[in-house]
């Protein structure tokens, strides 16, 4: 062999090592720089569990969702980077169009606050809830766990003693409202949130007003809260008054005599009800007012705001009696007197009888 063909061999084998060298480098940076090839923002959702956190599957995700044609490239970019179970942040992500395959991997990387570089929060808001049961499936529907896994957060004794409250009274931590946290968010760090908003609705004004009329816990208000708000959901005007009424029944020793809370007694038994009788509101049960004295152990409703405020701001009056009006409009009268509390249940009950026989 001439020393001629022996440089063109020796050139040649360096340059087949070169490209044997180069070529996983020149694959990558191609794959890289590729782009998504969505059309307009596609919104995913990565669950927390194992087999969900690792490259092939949440290719696959992202091909379903129109994120991806070449499934090979993004993969290659996941493996250079070593993405993998430990470092894939699970939860809510936005992918604009022509995303870099590069910047979408590393914006599922986990940071130091355990959450995706690129991670974004959901906005939950829930309202009307009558029970924890309630609560637990309206954040289901927002949030990454279920039902199953709020409801046992919220039975955990340990935790809500540690935070100064019982199984009955934990429905006054939870404030109805819209908050930013993030899909993936677990339970206990849900409970923990909420009890940072809670901390920060009492304030010292609030809790002045709290000891003002004569009670002693924020449950207490929330209780008592709850209570006004089945009484009255619809005509704002009438809630400091009736925690007013409710408020002097608790200073002169007298029950409190709240239909709805015997009616919480019986869970949905009494649903499309419209005549409450003797035997319903003679029900066993701690949270019956016609048969404990003064409140019940905890909320039978999570209030809005403006009820608990209605509550710490409530009307000063002597009244003691109410009874809803013989008409549509969902106001009641109030009174001092017995007797005429007597006639003003009587005109009702009358009005009433009449309307449901006209049906």
């Amino acid at each position: 062999m001439s020393r001629k063909q022996k440089l063109i061999l020796i050139t040649g084998v360096v340059a087949i090592g070169l490209v044997a060298l180069l070529f996983p480098k020149l694959r990558y940076y191609y794959a890289a720089f590729q782009k998504s090839t969505n059309t307009s923002s596609v919104t995913i959702f990565i669950p927390s569990k194992v087999e969900a956190l690792n490259i092939e599957a949440i290719a696959t995700l992202l091909k379903e969702k129109g994120v991806l044609d070449d499934v090979a490239a993004f993969e290659l970019v996941g493996e250079n980077k070593a993405m993998n179970p430990r470092n894939i942040a699970p939860g809510k992500y936005i992918i604009e169009p022509g995303t870099a395959l590069r910047h979408i991997w590393n914006g599922f990387k986990m940071n130091s606050n355990h959450n995706g570089n690129a991670e974004q929060t959901v906005k939950v808001s829930f309202e009307n809830c009558r029970s924890l049961n309630d609560l637990a499936g309206k954040l289901q529907q927002q949030l990454e766990s279920d039902s199953a896994a709020f409801m046992a957060a919220f039975q955990d004794v340990n935790e809500l003693n540690r935070l100064g409250f019982t199984y009955e009274q934990v429905p006054a931590l939870f404030i109805p409202n819209t908050y930013e946290m993030y899909w993936d968010q677990k339970p206990q760090a849900f409970i923990e949130q909420m009890a940072k908003e809670f901390k920060n609705f009492w304030t010292a004004e609030r809790l002045a007003k709290l000891k003002k009329v004569g009670l002693n816990t924020p449950s207490e208000a929330v209780t008592l809260a709850s209570i006004v708000y089945s009484e009255q959901s619809k005509n704002a005007q009438e809630w400091p008054i009736i925690a007013g009424l409710y408020l002097n029944r608790i200073k002169q020793g007298i029950k409190l005599q709240s239909d709805p809370t015997f009616k919480f007694c019986w869970g949905d038994q009494l649903k499309g009800v419209q005549r409450l009788l003797a035997v319903h509101r003679d029900v066993d049960c701690p949270y019956n007012t016609y048969k404990i004295q003064g409140l019940p152990p905890g909320p039978i409703y999570l209030p809005p705001v403006g009820v608990v405020d209605a509550v710490l701001n409530a009307t000063q009056h002597n009244y003691i009696f109410m009874c809803a009006k013989p008409d549509y409009s969902g106001t009641h009268n109030f009174t001092a007197s017995g007797a005429e509390h007597i006639q003003n249940a009587s005109a009702f009950q009358r009005w009433l009888a009449a309307e449901l026989k006209n049906r």
